[in-house]
């Protein structure tokens, strides 16, 4: 039997509410149809987002929102996206689909629905084809208050305020879709691109994001992090984050595998896969130490999630892929790593919002479904803000097949400022359930909820036809004493604890 000891009185870090984020780009039907459908009056919407989209969002309480891109972002012309509609200037989305992008939802339009949903801003900048000045006008235009062209440009097109832009991206992938840069080169662009992200608001400056590592190239983040700080600037203001890339590829980034369709050994080697992004946190961190051993700059893990084939019968530039248990397994795994090693995560952002990779929400015409994904993202929401709390797992086996080994069961626990201590735990096993004993180093935890997302059937997804097949319920297998609880969590399964003195 497994045992979860939990020390409530050992608070080790905070889970920022960043690293729950999310990330949409200018790919396929992520953006429009998926969240922007203009003035269609066949689907509510509110200035264009659609109604159940940022309904849907706000109940999954989103804290930040990446855009435009991705590789999109490095070929993104911001002052194209301005101004009435019918003058915006077209262009072809060389990177995703060859289709023509019309420029319809641009900064206003994203400042608007980050309104709506009430998350907090994360733009990223053209450092690939773009050029300095037009990065710092972009800033201006966005967070200027005086007079200024760039202000005066923003009031006449109907904005008199500045807005908030709560973190900047200066690049997006520079070793490759942004440029195929060098870690030297990238550097010592990145020092000089972000001289000009200027902060006009100082009680809120802009939070500076710099281009990470594509998953284990850990040359880039040494060379990068050597070339930026060669100096000795502070980092305080200079740098206050550095990104990590990692995708979920069960056949490998050339075949990537189906959504749907996959074995027991895959199934295992998938999540096996999930679990290596601990490896990569550890290990880009500890670069990290070498030169921020106060953890001054956060690590922002702002491209993760599942990346399979796409589904038969779409473009393949559009990336739409079904979204099983096995995801919801993924998306649950990830987060427990995140949470466990908070104190140098602070941001992420799951690839993609809607109707893209691993996404939380899938749309057809005026239809919408939650993915299994998404139901878990609304259960560990409670750990948005909260402690971190001492906690390990033992009396656990190594499961899997062949060289596909990955532990059964797997956790993250937290304590909010009301003392509520929040409980996720994911069974691995796609062959048995597994009896897990909670204990507390103190006593007395009465206040008990549960929910669960599982199904017994790996494969199991939700679909237009059957939108509720894999969702949040209310989960009853456990037993409450004096000494803790006692829980029988099914297989393929990902639960949650919510407990109060």
């Amino acid at each position: 039997m497994a045992r979860l000891v939990i020390n409530e009185n050992k608070k080790e870090s905070t889970i920022e509410p960043e690293i729950y984020g999310h990330f949409s780009e200018h790919l396929g039907r992520c953006i429009y149809e998926g969240i922007y459908v203009g003035e269609n009056p066949d689907i509510p919407n509110v200035n264009g987002m659609r109604s159940d989209v940022v309904q849907a969002l706000k109940e999954l309480k989103v804290p930040m929102l990446r855009w435009p891109g991705g590789c999109f972002a490095d070929e993104y012309h911001w002052k194209d996206g301005i101004g009435p509609k019918e003058k915006r200037k077209k262009m072809v989305n060389t990177h995703w689909g060859g289709v023509v992008e019309d420029n319809s939802f641009g900064t206003h339009e994203y400042m608007e629905l980050c309104r709506q949903i009430g998350c907090k801003t994360y733009i990223n900048g053209n450092l690939g084809s773009g050029t300095v000045q037009e990065m710092s006008e972009w800033i201006e235009y966005m967070t200027f208050r005086g007079i200024s062209p760039m202000a005066d440009m923003r009031k006449e097109n109907g904005h008199e305020e500045p807005w908030k832009v709560d973190f900047f991206g200066v690049g997006n992938e520079n070793w490759g879709c942004g440029g195929n840069m060098t870690p030297e080169h990238y550097a010592n662009e990145y020092r000089r691109y972000q001289t000009y992200v200027r902060n006009y608001d100082a009680e809120n400056p802009v939070k500076k994001v710099c281009c990470g590592a594509n998953v284990s190239d850990y040359f880039w983040t040494e060379r990068v992090l050597k070339t930026a700080f060669d100096h000795g600037e502070h980092c305080h203001g200079f740098m206050d984050y550095l990104s990590l890339h990692y995708y979920v590829h069960p056949e490998g980034w050339d075949i990537k595998g189906s959504a749907t369709d996959f074995d027991e050994e895959t199934w295992y080697k998938t999540l096996n896969k999930a679990l290596y992004m601990e490896r990569l946190i550890e290990r880009h961190g500890a670069i990290m130490d070498q030169y921020d051993p106060d953890k001054k700059i956060g690590m922002c893990v702002d491209e993760w999630g599942s990346w399979y084939t796409c589904e038969p019968g779409t473009n393949p530039g559009f990336l739409y892929q079904q979204n099983t248990v096995r995801d919801a397994l993924i998306a649950g795994i990830t987060l427990n790593i995140f949470n466990k090693h908070s104190d140098r995560v602070k941001i992420a952002a799951l690839a993609q919002m809607v109707n893209v990779l691993q996404a939380v929400l899938l749309t057809e015409g005026n239809n919408m479904i939650k993915t299994p994904t998404y139901h878990v993202m609304h259960m560990y929401r409670h750990h948005q803000g909260a402690e971190l709390l001492q906690s390990a797992v033992t009396g656990v086996d190594e499961i899997g097949i062949g060289e596909w080994k990955v532990p059964r069961i797997t956790e993250s626990v937290s304590m909010d400022k009301e003392g509520v201590i929040t409980i996720t735990m994911n069974n691995l096993s796609i062959e048995a359930s597994e009896d897990v004993d909670i204990s507390f180093t103190n006593s007395g935890y009465e206040q008990i909820e549960a929910t669960i997302v599982s199904h017994v059937d790996m494969h199991a997804k939700n679909t237009f036809d059957n939108p509720e097949e894999v969702c949040e319920k209310a989960f009853m297998d456990y037993t409450v004493s004096e000494e803790g609880i006692r829980v029988k969590m099914p297989k393929n399964s990902v639960v949650a604890f919510r407990v109060k003195k």
